[in-house]
């Protein structure tokens, strides 16, 4: 069972590293520019070597006119070589980036809630953000090094044995030699720095995000500086890994360069007989001075690779924190994309808009079901209301409503059984409004017609930023007209006021009548309203109540979640009550 495990896991890792990757045609250019701006490095330097010590022999200067031609010419290719390269290489793994952001977001959020709520704020902040951008480095300083690298030593080794066998196999082994020592060594130091590299960033941001988060409640408990301190270690262990990395490619570099000039002087204790031979095997004083210093420019090249090893397991580190987010199997409770795909049944025109018979939803990891035989029915112009004491299962019934949790029993939306539809569509005609609503750190408008892009998406409270341009400034303060903020909104400075981030500018009721207003943009048939008085004080409660059911359009149905008592407002013939009870 564990090799199975182990053997999913090192699957799912490959598949995140899959989509990191490029396709072959946008890296090929990057690998062909990469080889030739480092064959320019080795062959600028034989070449240039060559040409000192034969220019010393005072030839007639049409001797050395193809060497001059040459080394310039290496000396230019290297720099262009280099520079369409970095365009070429980087111009793909950044397209390829902003894929793998895409679609790592889509593989999150059918996990939001349920499959990941046991993780940190941070970590998961840390994944998306600083693992996938560590991801690109597969492309560009991982595999792309590891091919240029291999090509241009092979092809110097090649050459080299043209000219001085013993000289090649001298390179070949000090290479072999030195490269081996500075893997170990590398391995040894830095190994575990690089697997934990992410996890200290993902503990620094963790405490960075609480300080921020709580800031409030820490000044009101006075333990700000022992905040302070939790984020000073934070940032100490983060330092102490990347020292130790540090130290590692320090001394890394330093074995490959002894391993250089151990290479460079055997190669002229070899060749130097050659000097003195006749025949075959002798050698002139430029060949030899050129075989001596292309050691330097080979470890150069050669360089890369104990490099790349490193990044390797960096970008592996960040992998498989990815994949535990991504590629981790869905619980059972939450509902599969594709879920509905195949032909819907057409809906009944004489049914309810929303109808359930002995419900039950559990929580992903939960031992039973936290709410059961739950039965309703709702219709166009009609009210329910979900009450009960706290841990009732109020709030559970809401997800399931918008197919956040997998649900048991029947629940058919206009005579449709839900999981026969698409997750989309039925998000398009139930809408939720969260007890807390997110508001973005943008001004009204953008705010309001963040809606009209995210219908479809779950819930008028939540989803990524998207704003269309469907909905015109006038229909906008129409709709903050029917929730009772249009007069507030004007005074502010109409839709150009800002609400601060999270919403820290408007109170808890203005949140819920914007979230309330994003729903009657988006025109859900049925509005779900999860405890919209929550942190409000009775007095206003009563009136936030009758003012959110009151703008919701009577062809549209309401279900009302909350614990409180409902107002006299809304006693009514089309208002109707369902208690939930605990356990």
């Amino acid at each position: 069972m564990e090799s199975r495990s182990t053997a999913a896991g090192e699957a799912a890792v490959e598949r995140v590293l899959r989509r990191a990757m490029p396709s072959r045609p946008a890296r090929a250019p990057g690998v062909v520019l990469g080889a030739l701006a480092d064959g320019c490095v080795v062959g600028l330097l034989a070449l240039s070597m060559w040409l000192i010590v034969r220019a010393g022999e005072q030839p007639p200067i049409l001797h050395l006119t193809f060497a001059i031609v040459g080394v310039r010419a290496l000396a230019i290719g290297r720099a262009a070589f280099r520079y369409t390269e970095r365009l070429a290489s980087h111009n793909a793994a950044l397209a390829q980036l902003a894929e793998l952001r895409v679609s790592t977001f889509e593989a999150l959020v059918p996990r939001v809630p349920g499959a990941i709520e046991s993780r940190r704020r941070g970590e998961v902040l840390a994944a998306f953000v600083d693992d996938v951008d560590q991801l690109q480095d597969e492309p560009l300083r991982v595999r792309q090094p590891i091919l240029v690298s291999g090509i241009v030593v092979g092809l110097s080794l090649l050459v080299l044995a043209l000219v001085s066998p013993p000289a090649a196999l001298i390179l070949a082994a000090s290479l072999l030699v030195s490269g081996g020592a500075a893997a170990w060594l590398s391995e040894r130091i830095a190994g575990r720095s690089d697997r934990e590299l992410s996890a200290a960033r993902a503990a620094l941001l963790d405490t960075l995000l609480e300080r921020f988060a709580a800031a409030e409640v820490l000044a009101a408990f006075g333990a700000q500086n022992l905040q302070r301190r939790r984020i000073a270690a934070a940032e100490e262990r983060l330092a102490r890994v990347q020292l130790r990395r540090s130290r590692a490619a320090g001394l890394t570099g330093a074995i490959l360069a002894l391993g250089s000039g151990a290479a460079s002087l055997l190669i002229l204790l070899a060749a130097a007989p050659a000097l003195h031979a006749e025949g075959p095997g002798a050698l002139s004083a430029p060949l030899v001075a050129a075989a001596v210093v292309v050691p330097a420019a080979v470890f150069e090249v050669f360089a890369q690779l104990p490099a790349a090893l490193a990044a390797r397991r960096t970008v592996r580190a960040s992998a498989e924190r990815v994949a535990e987010l991504t590629e981790a199997p869905m619980p059972p409770e939450v509902p599969r994309e594709g879920a509905g795909s195949g032909a819907v049944p057409r809906p009944d025109p004489a049914a309810p808009l929303v109808e359930v018979r002995d419900l039950s939803v559990s929580h992903p990891g939960a031992p039973a079901p936290s709410v059961s035989g739950v039965s309703f029915a709702v219709r166009a112009g009609e009210t329910l209301v979900l009450t009960g004491e706290s841990g009732a299962g109020k709030s559970t019934v809401a997800l399931a409503l918008v197919r956040l949790l997998e649900y048991g029993g029947d629940y058919r939306v206009r005579g449709v059984e839900a999981r026969d539809l698409p997750i989309r569509e039925l998000r398009s005609i139930v809408g939720l409004c969260e007890q807390t609503p997110h508001l973005f750190d943008a001004d009204l408008r953008q705010n309001l017609k963040f809606a009209l892009d995210s219908a479809g998406r779950g819930a008028s409270g939540s989803g990524a930023v998207g704003a269309s341009d469907a909905a015109s400034d006038g229909e906008l303060m129409a709709a903050l007209d029917r929730v009772g903020l249009g007069e507030w909104a004007r005074d502010r400075g109409g839709l150009d006021s800002p609400v601060g981030e999270r919403g820290a500018l408007v109170s808890g009721g203005q949140a819920q009548r914007i979230a309330l207003a994003r729903a009657i943009l988006a025109d859900f048939p049925v509005v779900v309203l999860d405890e919209p008085t929550a942190g409000v004080d009775r007095q206003l409660a009563d009136r936030l109540l009758v003012d959110l059911i009151g703008a919701v359009p009577e062809d549209r149905a309401v279900i009302l979640i909350t614990h409180t008592e409902l107002p006299e407002g809304l006693a009514d013939s089309r208002v109707r009550r369902l208690e939930l009870s605990a356990g």
